[in-house]
């Protein structure tokens, strides 16, 4: 049987297993690009921060200049996420051309994005934690 036929007889599988697939693909180069030791010293500068920040609730001045160190990580966790979204993002387009004209003559035609949207945030969220992307 070949993949057309599959969805075709069996289009909610067919997403639901398609969706697993290009996830784990993307988890996968997730895993192995994003520079770890960074991002997770930057999360335990956030939460340090986030601490301090509860202390100083009743200080503006104090509560802005925490602000203000937050905001000086962004730029490096920018950077990961777009190293990733640059890499992904072209093969995604075609993965999407190629799943709307596959999905067209299903009976989910006019769903068929949203069963994958919900099947990959669960798995995404499963996935992320067993490759402890989080």
């Amino acid at each position: 049987m070949d993949i057309n036929a599959f969805i075709l007889s069996n289009p909610k599988t067919a997403i639901i297993i398609l969706s697993f697939a290009v996830t784990l693909l993307i988890t996968i180069v997730s895993h192995f690009m994003t520079d770890k030791e960074l991002m997770r010293s930057i999360k335990a500068k956030q939460k340090s921060l986030r601490e301090e920040m509860k202390k100083f609730k009743d200080d503006p001045a104090k509560m802005m200049e925490i602000n203000k160190k937050m905001m000086e990580d962004m730029p490096h966790q920018l950077k990961q996420s777009m190293k990733i979204s640059l890499v992904t993002i072209l093969p995604l387009l075609f993965v999407f051309k190629w799943l709307r004209n596959s999905f067209a003559l299903t009976a989910i035609a006019s769903s068929w994005i949203w069963w994958y949207i919900g099947a990959s945030i669960v798995f995404s969220m499963v996935l992320r934690k067993m490759f402890k992307l989080d």
